[in-house]
């Protein structure tokens, strides 16, 4: 599968998951773009999910946890904090 379809098949997740995922405490935004590792990206196409701030699971509660993935898109955090509107 080439990239294009691939940001095609996360686009249709976000669509589809998108009021879900802002439904998660600290959700402030969804995108598609690369998957982050140690603060660099990769060449791995992924459902972004920003928020206002980033904790370690440990201490998160079981609801504010987010799935690894949605409708066949892998998910990554990154901390954006809060946008103004």
């Amino acid at each position: 599968m080439d990239e294009a379809q691939r940001a095609a098949e996360i686009a249709t997740a976000q669509a589809q998951f998108n009021e879900f995922l802002l439904g998660f405490p600290n959700v402030v935004g969804t995108g598609i773009g690369y998957r982050r590792r140690q603060g660099q990206p990769t060449t791995e196409l992924c459902l972004v999910v920003m928020v206002s701030r980033k904790r370690p699971l440990a201490q998160l509660d079981a609801d504010a946890i987010l799935p690894r993935q949605v409708g066949g898109a892998p998910i990554d955090v990154l901390e954006t904090g809060n946008f103004a509107v």
